[in-house]
């Protein structure tokens, strides 16, 4: 069955300077004198009204969760729940989880529409996906690995972009090949997350191996994106430095402080309102999402601990809402000052 036959895509949003993540990767050390910032992708977090609040903080370019392409080709339910854009909601990457091509083609079908690009993820360890062929499977599956990608390439052309996202090998070498048969399958830039398979997270990011990597590459003039261990704007920096790369990308950093490429040392207050607006005003986040965003940003503003008790023993939305009142000066969307405050506003009684 030829490509055309397994997928045919429709008018996909044009892209331009403002919007082409890949332009942006290649020329923010131009423009901005620093990497392209990237808010990585997270299972489940990585949804509209936070990806917003990122944007206004220095983000250059978001990522959806992982998208599982199995599910969302098939059940209405699931594209619901995955995936929700709006207007201002770009540059934008939809990662997608995948093991085989049908599905693939399919999910790219489907998503093109409405993004900038897609990338597949190579790099998610969990053993659950590793045992069906998916994430960081695929990085010990080349010969297939490849072909997909080259296979999207063909069908996205210059309309749409694509990524893959990966994890080193313990042979450094095996990577650099790796890299070498994605740039020349048309992959339009490689993440790289500075850990093997098995690399516990509360191990350091291998920032010498990605160095590694992009210096042995260099020829093939392929944008690489550094990821892992970028908690502050310092390391975005350091990563820099260290690696040459083209763009950092942050995930647990961006989780507790939103800000961080923005240089705020810790979550400013300003991200706890804004978050607030754009659930409530795009809606479709549920409840423990939404008390865990703030748990994560509140616990990074180092809140009391007994108001952050309290907050997850709090049951719904609405009552939510009453808890923020009663506990702090907690400005709505259009009030003077609302999205602008750094410390805590605490309502002392």
């Amino acid at each position: 069955m030829s490509i055309s036959e397994l997928v045919k895509i429709p008018k996909p949003k044009i892209l331009s300077s403002r919007n082409d993540p890949l332009h942006i990767i290649r020329t923010r050390k131009t423009t901005h004198n620093r990497p392209a910032t990237i808010a990585g992708p997270m299972v489940r977090y990585s949804k509209l009204p936070f990806r917003q609040v990122c944007r206004d903080y220095d983000v250059d370019i978001v990522y959806t969760p992982m998208i599982l392409a199995r599910e969302f080709v098939r059940n209405n339910n699931a594209r619901l729940a995955d995936f929700s854009i709006n207007e201002q909601d770009s540059p934008l990457i939809v990662q997608v989880g995948v093991n085989n091509v049908a599905d693939l083609l399919k999910f790219v079908e489907m998503v093109a529409p409405y993004c900038d690009g897609v990338g597949i993820n190579c790099g998610c360890p969990i053993k659950e996906q590793v045992r069906e062929g998916i994430g960081c499977a695929l990085i010990y599956n080349p010969e297939c690995y490849v072909r997909w990608s080259q296979l999207s390439n063909k069908i996205m052309g210059t309309a749409l972009r694509l990524e893959t996202k990966i994890r080193i090998h313990e042979d450094y070498d095996q990577t650099v090949d790796l890299c070498r048969r994605l740039s020349d399958a048309g992959v339009d830039w490689i993440s790289i997350h500075g850990r093997t398979r098995t690399t516990r997270s509360s191990q350091p990011v291998n920032l010498e191996a990605i160095k590694y990597i992009v210096e042995k590459i260099k020829d093939k003039n392929i944008p690489v994106i550094a990821n892992g261990d970028c908690f502050k704007k310092c390391d975005l920096r350091e990563i820099a430095e260290v690696t040459k790369v083209d763009g950092v990308m942050a995930v647990r950093g961006l989780l507790a402080n939103p800000a961080l490429f923005a240089g705020y040392e810790t979550c400013p207050w300003g991200c706890v309102e804004k978050f607030w607006y754009y659930t409530l005003e795009f809606g479709g986040l549920p409840y423990q999402l939404l008390q865990h965003h703030l748990y994560c940003m509140l616990e990074n503003m180092k809140l009391e601990k007994n108001l952050l008790k309290e907050m997850m023993d709090v049951k719904n939305t609405a009552a939510l809402i009453d808890w923020f009142e009663t506990n702090f000066i907690f400005k709505r969307f259009g009030e003077i000052g609302f999205g602008e405050g750094s410390t805590i506003p605490y309502r002392r009684k």
